[in-house]
């Protein structure tokens, strides 16, 4: 069995520890533990009390992940939760770290709780397409009202100590948690033989009776936050009985039920892929666990636009002090202002005070040398896509900056084995490829070298654990991974322009199975007159997937800096409203190459854009430019807006079916002509012996495999 309870009396105090390193979950030996524990506690007449306390940092950090859908041996979590609300000998959970999910579950069910300065609790099971299935949502809004239960468990907030003392979630907090708690059930069992139980406390479900306001406004924060999703519907359901029904067991039972409806819905499934694939990303299959990571005590950004700015915001954010160079002294004082009024911003909404603001804007710094940044032991430099202007920053940096320290690219697409050709240190040179706004994205992809060592990239992987970035490595191929992937679907949805469909269709159609922006909105938002100025300066034809967008930027549609692209914006507004007058154009571009416009169904839009993601994640895994599927998915994800509870491209193929996938990608072969579905020989391979999209095959000779043709990504969108 996993983990165990440790059990020892102190002072007539029964003093039960868990300790299933390194975050305590609620495991098979530990409920088992916990339960034997309870038992030997009551049986020994010289026992007074309990306190409950867990090893290390956590208190119990929440159920056992690994075991959610299996066969569960020994003791049953409502079989400890039971025993613990019920125990005859009064109960203190003292809560010394962090206390989520079942953990915090398990403190409501002692008789009080009380909590290290430095803990927090909370309920994120909504974040792995579940409910609280412990008793949570019948038990919290019990302490908290159901309002504020509903705010914690729809969003998955962590509460620090101070709040849930306020919220009345805790009843004490300490800097010497567990001794004040053994003191403090002495003299509760000194004073009272009744002692309060959480599912007994019922003035708030009451009050809260009748009264529909707080389950619409839970229902608005759902639909807004968790679009698509299935868990915070089942979870309004049960705080609903909660208040509704007066037998707290039958709302328990309530509870019960919807929990396995979530359980067994493949949101769960997806979400719960997703957790782990986050965290198996930052593990590279070939570099050793102890590799060496250097201690990153300053970064240095080349660059203050908004990805610059973004980026040293990630940095500061992390306390690490950041020095900012731009060769522009307005553009830099406009960078830097750019960031203090981010920091304003988020003091105005409550996220930070005046005095951390001072603080996190403190470590900021910024001149026009860059001799400034020779002490830095990472650069990251985040100008525009030029690569001719990078070889010259690199060459300046490498001298400049101190022998040892990282050289980092913000690059979306360009060769990183080119920038590094021209400095003396090409094993300390990487990818660092930020996405925008970068001190709100998640995804970082660090894009692997071809002399890249080992020891810069355990220390980058390091970093961006540090600025709370779910990282993921590509190897150095054009595009990477997400723009690679990106290239496809933005051009199927064009092609699905060219024969009939308009943008707004197209875009609905991809939001309701469950993309947060639309291609053509994304278009819009980015700027079509990119890669129409990439093609103008170079003397390109529009490739047949851009004629349209081309066409519109010749009007001087570019989008929304321009209040008109594939839709009109009004000034100072990002929403997009009709543009009934680019009919004319879809028809004439049309026509003029060689398209009969048709009526294409949502179903074909999904499927054409989607099964193109698929694909080209496919050759992209074969080639091992990611090292796993579900890399692939943490890109999708966090980076262009897929649904989470999808579990990304590859998840949904697998969830589809990969027969199901190459008899779509055949299909729509035969109807357009178009090679992007010509299924992969990784996914045909898979189908035919019944596997699904996982492990990547370890890197080859990539440069000759997949060489790098890059005369500009923008050339291709």
């Amino acid at each position: 069995m996993k983990g165990t309870v440790i059990y020892e009396v102190k002072d007539g105090v029964a003093l039960l520890t868990v300790d299933n390193p390194p975050v305590n979950p609620l495991s098979d030996g530990v409920r088992t533990g916990l339960h034997d524990s309870l038992i030997k506690a009551e049986e020994d007449d010289s026992v007074v009390g309990v306190v409950l306390t867990g090893n290390g940092r956590a208190f119990i950090a929440g159920a056992d992940i690994s075991e959610f859908g299996g066969n569960v041996e020994g003791v049953s979590l409502n079989e400890v939760f039971q025993k613990l609300e019920h125990c005859s000998k009064p109960v203190v959970a003292a809560i010394n770290g962090i206390a989520l999910g079942g953990g915090l579950e398990t403190a409501l069910c002692c008789n009080y709780r009380i909590a290290d300065k430095n803990a927090f609790v909370g309920l994120p099971e909504v974040n792995l397409g579940l409910l609280p299935g412990g008793g949570g949502t019948q038990r919290l809004p019990r302490l908290a009202g159901p309002s504020e239960a509903l705010k914690m468990m729809l969003t998955g907030t962590h509460v620090p100590a101070k709040k849930a003392l306020d919220m009345g979630i805790i009843d004490g907090i300490s800097e010497d948690v567990v001794a004040e708690s053994i003191e403090f059930v002495k003299e509760k069992a000194n004073s009272s033989e009744n002692h309060p139980k959480v599912r007994d406390l019922n003035s708030k479900m009451i009050e809260a009776r009748g009264d529909d306001k707080v389950l619409l406004e839970a229902q608005a924060m759902a639909s807004k936050g968790r679009k698509g999703q299935f868990a915070p519907g089942q979870i309004i359901k049960c705080v609903e009985a909660a208040i509704n029904i007066d037998d707290f067991d039958e709302g328990l039972k309530k509870e019960g039920e919807y929990f396995l409806e979530c359980l067994m819905h493949p949101q769960r499934e997806a979400m719960i892929h997703i957790f782990f694939g986050e965290r198996a990303a930052s593990k590279i299959s070939d570099v050793p666990k102890d590799t060496k990571v250097m201690d990153i005590k300053k970064a240095g950004i080349i660059g203050s636009g908004t990805m610059g700015g973004g980026i040293a915001m990630c940095f500061a954010n992390a306390g690490i002090p950041v020095h900012i160079i731009d060769q522009d002294e307005e553009n830099l004082k406009r960078g830097v202002s750019v960031i203090e009024k981010n920091y304003d911003f988020m003091v105005n909404k409550g996220r930070l005070s005046s005095e951390q603001k001072d603080a996190v804007f403190g470590l900021v710094s910024s001149s026009l040398d860059y001799k400034d940044v020779a002490d830095c032991d990472i650069v990251i430099e985040a100008v525009y896509e030029n690569l001719e202007l990078k070889h010259e920053i690199f060459k300046l940096l490498d001298e400049h900056v101190k022998d040892g320290a990282i050289l980092a690219s913000n690059t979306s697409g360009l060769d990183i084995d080119s920038i590094a050709s021209v400095t003396k240190r090409p094993e300390l040179v990487v990818g660092t490829h930020f996405f925008s706004p970068a001190n709100i994205m998640r995804l970082l992809e660090v894009v692997r070298g071809e002399q890249t060592s080992d020891e810069t990239l355990a220390t980058i992987m390091a970093v961006g654990k540090k600025l709370k970035k779910a990282a993921v490595v590509s190897l150095n191929a054009p595009g990477f991974i997400g723009n690679r992937m990106l290239f496809g679907y933005t051009a199927q949805a064009n092609m699905l322009l060219l024969e009939g469909a308009l943008p707004h269709q197209i875009d609905q159609a991809l939001e309701s199975f469950g993309l947060n922006m639309g291609p053509f909105r994304m278009m819009d938002l980015v700027g079509l007159d990119l890669g129409w100025r990439a093609r103008k300066l170079g003397g390109k034809e529009s490739p047949l997937h851009a004629k349209i967008g081309d066409e519109l930027c010749e009007q001087d549609r570019y989008g929304q800096k321009s209040g008109a692209g594939y839709y009109n914006y009004s000034e100072g507004s990002r929403a997009p409203n009709p543009a009934p007058e680019n009919e004319v154009t879809y028809e004439k571009i049309s026509t003029e190459n060689g398209f009969t416009r048709r009526d294409i169904s949502d179903e074909e839009i999904v499927d054409r854009c989607i099964l193109a993601l698929i694909n080209e994640g496919a050759d992209i895994l074969s080639e091992g430019v990611a090292q796993r599927a579900a890399d692939i998915d943490v890109v999708y994800i966090n980076g262009y807006g897929f649904p989470i509870w999808r579990g990304g491209p590859m998840h949904h193929a697998n969830a589809m079916g990969l027969d199901t996938v190459i008899e779509k990608l055949e299909k729509y072969r035969e109807i357009t002509g178009n090679d992007v579905y010509k299924p992969s020989e990784m996914l045909v391979k898979l189908a035919q012996e019944g596997g699904r999209l996982g492990e990547a095959p370890q890197k080859d000779d990539r440069k000759e495999k997949l060489g790098f043709e890059m005369s500009s990504v923008a050339n291709n969108f």
